[in-house]
């Protein structure tokens, strides 16, 4: 489906309001505190709804959500640096974001419209670009945090991602599948309004 930039921008600002809304967990928006980060899942359809538009919309939402941890941090009182997520670690964030992007676009080149066999695709995108995402967070802090106590080991690294594996898969699947659901409906609305003024007549 081809869009205007206006509806892309239209597209990224609604992204950005929610993306702000579930990881500012420390502001004006105190009471959105109940509701999980969804900067995964935005990232992912970013990637669908916003494919082509790579070389802005995505460094915009990555700035984005840095500008958040900052404001977060700084308003409880921490140097940024000094927190306890941030590290050398954190710029992997961007090769981790990104990747949930790439699985998103790619969902965008191949999917065959609203059918049983994009579901599938879907699915697959999904888990393939969240598990390279949680791997590359994951390990990245792991490995490179000094937030993690001395000595590290392969053993302890893996039952620190089997700790954090089904909640983050669970939270990026549950604003994906919002995203999905709302994509269908605009489809289908979509379809809908075309096959109204078709029959209007000429």
């Amino acid at each position: 489906m081809v869009k205007t930039l206006t509806q892309r921008l239209g597209i990224l600002l609604a992204l950005a309001v929610v993306m702000a809304a579930t990881r500012m967990h420390h502001s004006v928006l105190h009471h959105f505190d109940a509701l999980p980060d969804a900067s995964w899942g935005i990232f992912f359809l970013a990637g669908f709804w916003l494919r082509g538009a790579g070389r802005w919309a995505f460094p915009l939402l990555m700035a984005e959500a840095v500008l958040i941890d900052y404001l977060v941090i700084n308003s409880q009182g921490i140097d940024f640096w000094s927190h306890y997520c941030v590290s050398v670690a954190y710029w992997f964030l961007i090769p981790s974001y990104f990747s949930l992007w790439l699985g998103g676009s790619w969902l965008a080149k191949h999917q065959v419209g609203l059918r049983l066999q994009t579901l599938g695709m879907a699915i697959v995108a999904l888990l393939v670009s969240w598990a390279a995402c949680y791997l590359v967070s994951n390990g990245s802090f792991y490995w490179l945090s000094n937030s993690v106590p001395l000595p590290r080991s392969l053993a302890a690294w893996f039952a620190n991602l089997g700790d954090w594996y089904l909640p983050f898969l669970q939270t990026t699947a549950l604003y994906v599948g919002i995203g999905a659901v709302l994509h269908v409906l605009a489809v289908q609305i979509a379809h809908a309004l075309h096959a109204d003024q078709a029959k209007l007549p000429r």
